[in-house]
């Protein structure tokens, strides 16, 4: 039997070079020989993908936090029993691009809707599945929120990202309390260095957990 994946989940503001930083060190850990496969919330899957779609569309603007909270543990539930778990019974390493964390930082603290029902919805959906390391980029919400209306964003600026610049400030205070609330788990990363010291950054954190070379191949 193969030796089980890890799960390992990049998180953060809209605009704080997560994504970006994940795809660069899927593409590290491949040169490393690491079986690695990537995915991202909503998402994952062809159902996930619609619900993504409906989520971030702007032609929907405000949505009741707990309507947004079953939105996007529906999407997770099938993420989980059709990509996550499979790819970890193999034996891949799963980087995935949001998971429950985000849903505590945006719907949590940023919506406000209650803990315990976010953490009883959760229970149903995902059994509190939690990954082993969770990378959180952090930048202030002032800029996170700036990237979010740069005029050449693709795909322009969807419903999130014309949030306020309040709510942007929620949600980041409430990544960083779960950061300090499970340190064992997070490593925060500094988004406001340049991408080449962000990813030198992940590479390390990456590195230490996964037991390989911290270095990045010359070509």
């Amino acid at each position: 039997m193969a030796e089980r994946g890890r799960f390992i989940t990049f998180e953060g503001l809209d605009g704080s070079g997560k994504s970006t930083q994940l795809a660069r060190a899927a593409a590290w850990l491949a040169e490393q020989e690491v079986a690695v496969e990537t995915t991202r919330e909503p998402g994952g899957t062809a159902l996930g993908q619609a619900i993504r779609s409906v989520f971030l569309d702007p032609r929907f603007g405000e949505i009741d936090g707990t309507v947004e909270l079953l939105m996007v543990f529906a999407s997770r539930r099938q993420h989980l029993l059709e990509t996550i778990e499979p790819a970890l019974a193999r034996g891949t390493t799963v980087l995935c691009d949001r998971f429950t964390d985000s849903t505590l930082a945006y719907q949590g603290f940023g919506r406000g809707v209650e803990r315990e029902r976010i953490d009883a919805v959760d229970a149903l959906a995902t059994g509190t599945r939690r990954p082993e390391l969770t990378l959180l980029f952090d930048l202030p919400p002032e800029e996170a929120r700036r990237r979010g209306h740069a005029p050449d964003r693709e795909g322009g600026a969807d419903r999130i990202d014309v949030e306020s610049l309040a709510f942007y400030t929620r949600v980041r205070e409430g990544f960083l309390a779960l950061a300090r609330a499970e340190p064992a788990r997070f490593r925060v990363i500094n988004s406001t260095a340049s991408a080449e010291e962000t990813a030198a950054a992940v590479r390390s954190v990456l590195a230490e957990f996964l037991g390989v070379s911290a270095q990045e191949s010359v070509r």
